[in-house]
């Protein structure tokens, strides 16, 4: 290797080394709390009625239509207050407020009853109001609310409660609707646990019975829909419980509820939050508005309401107090959101006494510029990548030098180019997500190298290097038919303009809403460059730049624990203790149930995923042909294959020191980050000091260029080895190699560009759900033509769609774990093409390879 690019890395290694010392910086550079700031806007007030002053409303319907903010129905105490004899009344107006002017409208239409204290819910086509109560009747009714030419309408044709119910609680949570405890009467002197759900995609089915909580009936609880890591899930915060005619029973206990496992879990901690306002926010955060500071027998003695507004982590399950207000928060009243802003409406702020403010609160996110010294640091880095592309692109003579780098790539090299190649940034990033929010069971995943790196270096390897293959197609091809191989090689490439495109969008979102850079800046800016040094430095500059981005990731990595551990009282011992007892450690279960992700299911899983990866992916074979002798080879795969298993530990203990790290110090997790893959961007910009936090950010930068790279180069290689050779008998030369590498360089940067203007947050999932299903049968393909006689190209064609219909149907039923899919891919696409091969023997290609 020449000095040059030795240089280079000796310089980000030392900077690396270097780091911990750089970190040792005052705390006031390295906030630890107060990063986001709420702030508050009280000149609202609802208007007065005729002949009436407005004194405010508590249980009032409340809510956006498109962006409307509705007020309606509700009671109060208007003659005399409630602690005097005063007798309440009940009311059936409704207010509009239009934002834009902030004027309110007084709207002739008026409710059906009047009504209040029930529960009302925000849905795309207006407000559905459930149940509630008047001076006569408790009400089941359900009825929505919605505008129709100007004029709000009242639809009615919606399914009644099973009983009727007041002061309940309710949440929607993916299309389906929650009402949760409550009474059956407004003076009944008991309350019980009631649980409905409503599939709005099934409204025929009416409202469904769920099992309750394993707690007390309450009423006038808190319900918030919100994330716990793992699940979307429903959150129950305390209330009252009457359970006769001595005063109610301030409960402050707290659930939560899991739809996908339908199981409650009770929460750890108290949760003095009864007829608070709440709402989700962020990934993982629950925001409370006051609350009842206790229920006393002497009615004549009521104290005003908690001013308190008080935080709430799912993950690591820390309740704190983020601020006080200057005067107490209105309570039983709902809250209403529109973009950045939300708002309290009305309420009460101690018992029987109302206000007709409507406060309206915004958070303002933390900012924190990234300053000279970090922007300096990434853009060393990135000339030091541009530097690396214009030494190699002097070596180039032929497109053998392009593809392959003339096979004379140090096999640590490409070891490294191999290790950093499968750990983009989306894996910097979620694998200590993974770990910050759940365990270790997905260790195994990352350690499937182990199992099939012997197969890789027996079987594969020997086969490749035989054939001198540029792609792993040129064996179909050989072993089947020409087809085979084209349309193998049309969907890998299809395969890496999409995981170009995601590698680049996904990371783009974290640093967009953790540093604030625009997010077609950081997919223009991961795409441009790696397009650049890739396209004039060949396979060579993709090999070396992945070697020094490797020592960016793993030394940032790093950096984050040992800073993070500096950071807690007792170190190391205080992490490995707190995580044991919260069972961060686990590996996962141990049992035998495929539909899970247990042990065996993960093992499973990743040695076929790993094995197809390996043995047929173009970028991993491509590099196999890089070294000069199969030897080199074999040590370049161990040489990965040991790299992976400290590194993947030392990615999840990053995510479980974390998670230590913001049990203890709650008040620096965001409020408004909503991507939980963001958490160690978010503490790497929040917590660390300039030129290291630039450092760590060119880490997310290289771990997502390292895999952008290698997908720019091998998908050049098969479209110009496997499809441009069919289509002219001119050699291909080395401006054709550049061009091909330009050209889909460019499309998987236009797909991250099209992605950004989707907004499509899970196209992940679904992209290696269904490309994963066809990666996963070629991987079937290799190896039934590697390992058997009988197979032919009738019952390799045969074998492919017979393997994307059993996927197709897996998906349906859901048969397994999604992280099995390509494990039936595999299996089904050998079998059915075998036993196809077996009905029509007489398509077998006469090849000296028909043998093998």
């Amino acid at each position: 290797m020449c000095d040059t690019v030795k240089n280079m890395l000796l310089c980000f290694v030392c900077l690396c080394l270097a780091s911990p010392t750089l970190a040792s910086t005052p705390d006031s550079i390295r906030p630890k709390s107060a990063l986001e700031k709420i702030t508050w806007d009280n000149s609202l007030k609802l208007p007065s009625l005729a002949r009436q002053k407005n004194i405010g409303v508590k249980g009032a319907i409340a809510g956006f239509i498109e962006n409307t903010l509705i007020v309606a129905g509700g009671m109060n105490y208007p003659y005399l207050p409630m602690e005097n004899g005063g007798t309440p009344a009940w009311y059936n107006t409704i207010y509009a407020l239009d934002l834009a002017s902030s004027h309110w409208t007084l709207l002739p239409d008026t409710l059906p009853t009047p009504l209040a204290q029930g529960v009302t819910i925000e849905l795309p086509e207006g407000l559905l109001c459930i149940g509630g109560c008047d001076a006569h009747h408790t009400y089941k009714e359900v009825f929505l609310l919605q505008f129709d030419n100007g004029r709000l309408r009242i639809a009615r044709d919606w399914p009644s409660l099973p009983v009727p119910l007041v002061y309940a609680s309710g949440v929607l949570l993916k299309n389906k609707v929650y009402v949760i405890g409550g009474k059956e009467g407004e003076n009944t002197e008991d309350n019980r646990c009631h649980f409905y759900m409503l599939d709005l995609a099934d409204r025929k089915k009416g409202w469904q019975a769920l099992a309750p909580w394993p707690g007390s009936a309450r009423s006038h609880a808190v319900a918030v829909a919100q994330s716990n890591g793992f699940d979307e899930c429903v959150y129950l915060f305390g209330g009252c419980n009457y359970s006769g005619p001595s005063p109610a029973t301030l409960l402050t206990d707290g659930f939560m509820y899991n739809p996908r496992l339908n199981r409650w879990e009770k929460l750890s901690g108290t949760f003095p939050v009864t007829g608070a306002a709440a709402m989700a926010v962020g990934a993982n955060h629950i925001l409370f508005f006051g609350g009842i500071p206790e229920i006393t027998p002497d009615v004549k003695n009521h104290r005003e309401f908690d001013n308190r507004v008080r935080l709430y982590h799912t993950v690591t399950h820390t309740l704190i107090e983020k601020e006080k207000t200057a005067c107490p928060i209105p309570l039983f009243t709902s809250l209403a959101r529109r973009n950045q802003a939300f708002y309290i409406v009305s309420g009460e702020t101690k018992p029987g006494i109302c206000t007709p403010t409507v406060w309206k609160g915004e958070i303002i996110p933390f900012g924190k510029s990234l300053g000279v010294l970090n922007t300096l640091v990434i853009l060393l880095y990135f000339a030091s990548l541009a530097g690396i592309g214009y030494y190699f692109s002097k070596k180039q003579k032929n497109t053998d030098d392009y593809f392959k780098g003339g096979g004379r790539l140090p096999w640590w090299a490409v070891g490294l180019s191999i290790f950093g190649t499968g750990l983009s940034a989306i894996t910097f990033m979620s694998i200590p997500a993974k770990a910050y929010t759940s365990d270790w069971s997905y260790l195994w995943m990352n350690a499937g190298i182990i199992l099939v790196a012997p197969l890789i270096i027996w079987l594969f390897i020997p086969f490749y290097r035989r054939l001198n293959v540029t792609t792993a197609y040129e064996y179909l091809e050989l072993r089947f038919n020409a087809f085979i191989r084209v349309i193998c090689s049309l969907a890998f490439i299809l395969f890496q303009i999409g995981r170009m495109g995601i590698v680049m969008y996904l990371p783009a979102i974290a640093l967009n809403v953790v540093t604030g850079i625009d997010i077609f800046v950081c997919i223009g800016v991961m795409g441009i460059l790696s397009l650049i040094y890739t396209m004039i430095g060949g396979i060579e500059a993709v090999v070396w730049t992945d070697a020094l981005q490797v020592v960016v990731l793993v030394g940032g990595a790093i950096l984050v624990t040992v800073v993070a551990i500096g950071d807690l009282p007792g170190g190391l011992e205080t992490i490995v203790n707190e995580a044991s007892a919260h069972h961060k450690f686990d590996l996962g279960d141990g049992g035998f149930d495929l539909k899970q992700s247990t042990v065996w299911t993960v093992l499973i899983a990743t040695f076929f995923t790993n094995l197809t990866t390996y043995g047929t992916d173009q970028t991993m074979v491509q590099r196999y042909m890089t070294t000069e002798t199969q030897k080199q080879a074999n040590k370049s795969v161990w040489t990965n294959a040991i790299l992976v298993i400290p590194a993947t530990v030392l990615f999840f203990f990053v995510g479980t020191v974390l998670y230590v790290y913001y049990t203890h110090y709650p008040a620096a997790l965001s409020l408004t980050i909503t991507e939980g893959d963001a958490i160690l961007p978010w503490y790497i910009y929040s917590r660390l000091p300039a030129g290291v936090t630039g450092l760590l950010i060119s880490g997310i930068f290289a771990a997502a260029m390292s895999t952008l790279s290698s997908s720019m180069n091998s998908a050049a290689t098969a479209y110009v080895t496997d499809i441009h050779r069919k289509l002219t008998t001119v050699s291909p030369g080395l401006n054709v190699a550049k061009a091909a590498t330009f050209l889909l360089g460019a499309l998987g940067i236009g797909f991250a560009f099209l992605m950004a203007t989707w907004k499509i947050h899970s196209l992940w999932d679904q992209f290696n759900l269904i490309l994963g299903l066809i990666l996963g049968s070629m991987g079937g393909l290799f190896v039934l033509g590697m390992l058997t006689k009988r197979a032919n190209a009738f019952g390799a064609l045969v074998g492919i769609l017979g393997s994307v219909g059993v996927q197709l149907f897996v998906v349906s039923r859901e048969s397994v774990h999604l992280l099995l899919y390509t494990s039936t891919g595999f299996i089904s696409c050998f079998v059915i093409g075998y036993l196809a091969s077996l009905i029509v023997p007489n398509s077998r290609k006469k090849s000296n390879l028909g043998d093998q």
